[in-house]
Order: structure tokens, then C-alpha cells, then sequence
């Protein structure tokens, strides 16, 4: 009977579909663990596919593909370590969740997943059969139970493994990032060795898939709680870890423990990380974006440098008659601090000439939010012909606050491909521009230092669409806005809500009006990275047509 066991966990980046090149990372971490004498080379949830496939992976052709690779990589693995990795499994009529566990060629064991999450970006219910509650598995003598990302949530499955004589837990998960999930899945994972008395690896994927961003930070603890190992937060990573028999049961002994960052920094990272991935895996290489002077594009352009280099970045100024000289200025300076490429695109004599085309249709009638959005539309229309001339992706620049109520032109600022602050409320897009210029990370590729001007955060916010316009003058202050906006969208929370918090009625009853009226922009808006529980997109799913208003 063994008394060590040594495990390597691989928390790598999977791409959506890339079965061979997903294949190609188990098997250099199989190599790995190989050379590092691991008994087993653990991979997270549904490697082999990526994650989140979404209706993918129902499609007949691609899941069986999968399968395929699955049993390549069995005979490319046959000589060393079992290795266990994530993927979809046929059983009769049945697709499953699945971990093959693979050694001496062949598939040893299958664990299929119970418990099947059928909320925020998940549709599990409707993609998988649910798996039988199942015993552990064996490799090298020792009894090892995997139950799959939620079935660790609950308690019944790793009791079960616990009562059939499982010696300690690998729980594979494709778990995504929201700020605060790390602690929430501390917690659980603490009830879990708990209530089983047994050690517990929480391997977790790296890496994103279109809004979702997979955050990684694996763990492992001992009963009790004691944290043994903890992997770093948004970034690959191999760790060999070794257990030892002891009197009480098999026992972690100590590994690295990564440095957690504070939330600002988790979003900042999550951001840079979901830009970085959406590019690569969508074969783009730069971007571009309008850069107006104002804090959004401002924060944006900086994680489009942090995230692809600044050689890898265009900044666009599309200046109009109602640009401010302090806008012109700020926009420069952005560009400058960033090292990034800055190019001057008035768009007057654009706008003059649709102006006139217009005007036999439009004489007689006062000017009014028509001509605003010309100016919006205008310029989109210009970054997009860059964009299709030069092959790169553009990027939009609004905020949360914005995204909800509609305070963004549809076919204008709306335009592009990807928006990192889609999640991010404007309150919080201030904090976090002060972060970033007082902090610099080794995975940043742009330059340290105050990067964003303070004049940028300071002065008031303004779409410069007329003149001496400011955003308060159609919507609430922005730390007014942002609060009724996380009671009613991240609370699901009533107006009676609102006002009980302090809010004015009138206020809440609002931008409730704004909230459901702009849900046709945003069912059309650009993907950006989930931040939160309740991102727009897969979060929070309303109808476009509803008349239905809270009378409370």
C-alpha cells in the first residue's frame, strides 16, 4: 500500500472547440506530472470541449470528436500517470457531464456529473443528463471521488464518496469569476472537508470564453479547513502537490500559496484577461477605439494596452464643433501616457454634408436628440470603415450605468466587437482608474505611473453630443443612478426597494422606465467581461417587448 501520492494539477486555459489544441495542453501536462513522478495529472471540468460549449457540445458531430480526442489521448497517456480530465460522455440515449479518468491505455473510470446548475450563465438541465451519485475511483491503490464543480455545492455527493471509502476529493470545476466568488468557494469547499473529514483539491479553469472569465485560483485543504495550496488568480499554472498516509487519513502536505489580490485588481485582471483571450481566440491581433477625452474610453484604452501591448492599440479622436479643448487635451494626453498610436478624425465636415442631405426632409423642424445621434453614428461608421480597413477590432466604451439605461446611441458608441466595462458600474470605473494608476502588475504590457490624467476622473462626465451638455442633466448622479441600478438589476429589487434605501420614487420610477425601454440595445449590444452575478447577456434575461412597471 502506497503512503505518498503525488498529484499534478493542471489549471490551463481550454479554447471553446479547439479540441486537438486542448488535447495538445493535457498531454504537455501529462508530460509534466510524468517527469515529476505524479501518480495522477488532474485537468479541470470539460477540458477536452473548453468551456462554456453552450449548445455545442449537443451537436452529435462535435461530442463524439470529443470523445475521440478523449480516447487518443488514453493511448498517447498509457505509460505513466492516470490522467483525469473533463469532457462529454455518451451513455445509452444519454449526454453527461463527464471526468474520464485514463490509465494503461484506457478509460478506468467515468464519473458523470449529478447535479446540474441551471442558473446565471448556466443551461446545464437543458444540455446533460443527470448523472447517477457514484463511489470513488481507484488509481495506484488509492480510493479518489470527484464530484464535478456543483455537485461539490451540495452535500450529498461528497458524502457518498465519503461513505464508500473515498481517501480524499479532486473536484474539477469550470468555474467562472464574479467578484467575491473565491471566498464563496472557500466557504463551501470548507463545509465540504467538514463535513467528510477529507482532504479537498478545487482545481479550477483558467482562461475566457466570450463574457465568462474562468479565474482559476485552485486550492487545496485539509480537514479542518487548513489551506494547503493556493494557485494564483487569472493566470496558467502546473503545481505538484503530495499527500501523505498518515494515523488520521491521507494529508496535504504544504505548497505555494499565491498572493489573493483585492477586488479591484481581480476586475482590472479579469478584464485584461478576457480582452487578451476574446482576441486570440477569435484570430484578432489589435484594436481600435474612439478615445474621447472621457473616463470610459479612457479606462478602456488602457486595458486594450495592458491587455495586447500598445503597438496593438489605435486611439481614435473624432472631434465634433461641441468638442472641449479640455477633451482634445485629455485624449492626447491618454494616448501619449499609453505609448499607443493616436490618430485626429474630425468629423465636422462629415456631419455638414449629412446635414445637407437631410435637410429638404427635415426643414421646418427643430433640431433635437436626431442631430445628437448623427454625430454618434458618424463616428461609428468611421472606426468601423478603420476597422474593416486596417483588421482591427473595435471596441466599445460603455459602462454598466450607460448599458442599462440606454444612454448610448444604437448603431453609434454602441458599434464594435467587445467591451471590457460592459459590467462595470461608472462609480466603479472611477475607482478603478485610480487603481490602476497608483498599481502596476508584471501581466500588464502597458506602463506604469498615472496613466489616466486626474482631470480625466475629475471633470464632470459629458457625451459632448450639444453644447455644455453633462450626463446629469437627462440621468440621476452617477452614485444615485449606480444605486438604484444594483437594487433593481443586481437585487432584482422592487421600487419599494429603492425608496426604502433612501432613493427618491421619482428617481427609481425612472430608471426603471429607462431600464426595460432599453432592453432592445442591449440585446444587440457587443459581448463584454462578466464581472458580477448579473451581467447583461446570459445573467439577466428579459423581454425586449414589456409593459409591465412596478406599481409599488
Amino acid at each position: 500500500m502506497t503512503d505518498r501520492f503525488r498529484l499534478t494539477l493542471a489549471q490551463l486555459n481550454a479554447t471553446v472547440g479547439d479540441l486537438a489544441g486542448n488535447a495538445a495542453l493535457a498531454r504537455e501536462a501529462w508530460e509534466e506530472g510524468r517527469k515529476a513522478g505524479a501518480q495522477m495529472v488532474a485537468l479541470p471540468e470539460m477540458f477536452i470541449t473548453g468551456y462554456n460549449t453552450q449548445d455545442l457540445v449537443m451537436k452529435p458531430a462535435f461530442h463524439q470528436a470529443a470523445i475521440a480526442e478523449i480516447e487518443k489521448l488514453a493511448v498517447d497517456c498509457a505509460d505513466g500517470p492516470a490522467l483525469a480530465i473533463g469532457g462529454p460522455a455518451l451513455e445509452g440515449a444519454g449526454l453527461y457531464n463527464a471526468y474520464y479518468i485514463l490509465k494503461g491505455g484506457r478509460t478506468s473510470a467515468k464519473v458523470l456529473k449529478h447535479h446540474l446548475p441551471n442558473e446565471t450563465v448556466f443551461d446545464e438541465v437543458r444540455i446533460y443528463d443527470v448523472g447517477p451519485v457514484g463511489g470513488p475511483y481507484v488509481v495506484d491503490s488509492v480510493r479518489i471521488g470527484s464530484p464535478i464543480c456543483e455537485d461539490s455545492w451540495y452535500d450529498d455527493v461528497s458524502e457518498t464518496l465519503a461513505e464508500t471509502g473515498a481517501e480524499f476529493l479532486v473536484v474539477p470545476n469550470g468555474s467562472p469569476y464574479y467578484c467575491g466568488k473565491l471566498d464563496t468557494r472557500l466557504n463551501l469547499m470548507v463545509s465540504r472537508v467538514v463535513e467528510t473529514g477529507l482532504p479537498l483539491v478545487y482545481l479550477n479553469l483558467v482562461g475566457a470564453q466570450d463574457d465568462q472569465v474562468f479565474d482559476g485560483g485552485t486550492f487545496v485543504l485539509n480537514p479542518g479547513g487548513e489551506l494547503m495550496v493556493q494557485m494564483p488568480l487569472m493566470e496558467e499554472a502546473i503545481s505538484h502537490v503530495d499527500f501523505v498516509r498518515t494515523e488520521e487519513g491521507w494529508r496535504a502536505e504544504p505548497g505555494e500559496l499565491a498572493h489573493i489580490p483585492e477586488g479591484f485588481e481581480q476586475d482590472y485582471h479579469a478584464m485584461v484577461l478576457s480582452l487578451r483571450d476574446y482576441l486570440a481566440k477569435t484570430g484578432f491581433r489589435k484594436v481600435l477605439l474612439g478615445l474621447s477625452g472621457g473616463i470610459d474610453s479612457a479606462i478602456v484604452a488602457t486595458v486594450a494596452v495592458d491587455a495586447l501591448g500598445p503597438e496593438n492599440v489605435r486611439c481614435v479622436m473624432l472631434p465634433s464643433e461641441n468638442t472641449s479643448q479640455a477633451s482634445l487635451d485629455d485624449a492626447k494626453a491618454v494616448a501619449e501616457n499609453l505609448g499607443c498610436r493616436y490618430d485626429f478624425v474630425p468629423i465636422s465636415e462629415g456631419r455638414a454634408a449629412i446635414t445637407n442631405t437631410l435637410a429638404p426632409l427635415f426643414e421646418g423642424l427643430e433640431p433635437d436628440l436626431t442631430e445628437e445621434n448623427i454625430q454618434s453614428r458618424l463616428r461609428g461608421l468611421l472606426l468601423m470603415a478603420m476597422s474593416n480597413k486596417f483588421g482591427e477590432m473595435l471596441l466599445t466604451t460603455g459602462n454598466k450605468s450607460e448599458v442599462a439605461v440606454g444612454y448610448a446611441t444604437i448603431y453609434g458608441d454602441m458599434a464594435g466587437g467587445y467591451n471590457p466595462i460592459k459590467d462595470m458600474y461608472k462609480t466603479r470605473v472611477f475607482d478603478v482608474c485610480r487603481w490602476r494608476n497608483a498599481n502596476h502588475r508584471a501581466w500588464m504590457k502597458g506602463p506604469g505611473g498615472e496613466v489616466i490624467p486626474q482631470n480625466v476622473i475629475q471633470k464632470p462626465p459629458s457625451a459632448e453630443l450639444r453644447e455644455d451638455q453633462k450626463d446629469s442633466d437627462s440621468l440621476p448622479d452617477y452614485p444615485v443612478l449606480d444605486g438604484i441600478l444594483k437594487i433593481l438589476v443586481d437585487q432584482d429589487g422592487s421600487i419599494s426597494d429603492c425608496v426604502a434605501a433612501g432613493y427618491a420614487r421619482e428617481d427609481a420610477k425612472k430608471v426603471e422606465h429607462l431600464l426595460y425601454i432599453s432592453e432592445y440595445k442591449r440585446f444587440q449590444s457587443a459581448p463584454g467581461t462578466r464581472l458580477s452575478k448579473r451581467a447583461f447577456w446570459l445573467d439577466r434575461r428579459y423581454p425586449i417587448v414589456n409593459r409591465w412597471r412596478d406599481g409599488s
